[in-house]
């Protein structure tokens, strides 16, 4: 199989992936079957776009060159309006969240000023990683899990498949953030779901 075969397979089958997961996102929130944090998506969805307009201003790259970053930025900004108008109180912002929002924009006045590109991805990661704060944050204190673990698994194969398609080490860094950051997510649901069923059996 060559390798432009193998590119448009993969970018063809993250765009398919992340359509499909947004759907199904968007779907849950509106039924009230997951509790997305809301914060969390907001993050997403300016770093995201920092983290592409960069990836494409460090150096002559596409859309299509970074393909899971490009289709994250759709589904972030999909998934954020849904929870906005169709999750529950649990999804508004709290102290923490708006610490969390202050770092943000801090990272983004810093690439107005300097207009280092490659730096900046580097702190968008950071972003990134931050951007899970409060979902984890919830997971730990209510040990109630909110999250779809087929949405989450779908999320994690997404950037092992554009892995095969991104071209550039800063497209590289961005898959891979995304890969330890979900496995680290998904643990720790599975750590909420047994304590649940754990305590359930006591009863």
């Amino acid at each position: 199989m060559n390798e432009i075969l193998i590119r448009q397979i993969s970018i063809i089958g993250v765009s398919v992936l992340n359509l499909s997961i947004t759907g199904s996102y968007c779907w849950l929130t509106y039924k009230q079957k997951i509790k997305p944090a809301l914060a969390m998506w907001i993050f997403f969805t300016i770093a995201v776009a920092i983290s592409l307009a960069t990836y494409l201003q460090s150096d002559h790259f596409s859309l299509l060159d970074n393909i899971l970053n490009t289709t994250d930025l759709a589904l972030a900004v999909a998934v954020s309006i849904a929870i906005y108008f169709f999750g529950d109180h649990t999804t508004r912002f709290t102290r923490f969240d708006k610490g969390c929002l202050v770092a943000v924009l801090v990272i983004l006045l810093f690439w107005f000023i300097t207009k280092n590109h490659v730096i900046t991805h580097g702190l968008t990661q950071g972003i990134l990683v931050i951007a899970y704060f409060p979902v984890v944050r919830r997971l730990w204190k209510t040990r109630e899990n909110g999250e779809s673990f087929l949405v989450w698994g779908g999320m994690l194969v997404a950037p092992m498949l554009s892995m095969l398609s991104s071209k550039g080490l800063l497209a590289t860094i961005y898959s891979v953030r995304a890969i330890v950051c979900i496995l680290v997510l998904m643990l720790l649901m599975l750590r909420v779901e047994y304590l649940a069923k754990k305590q359930a059996t006591k009863f």
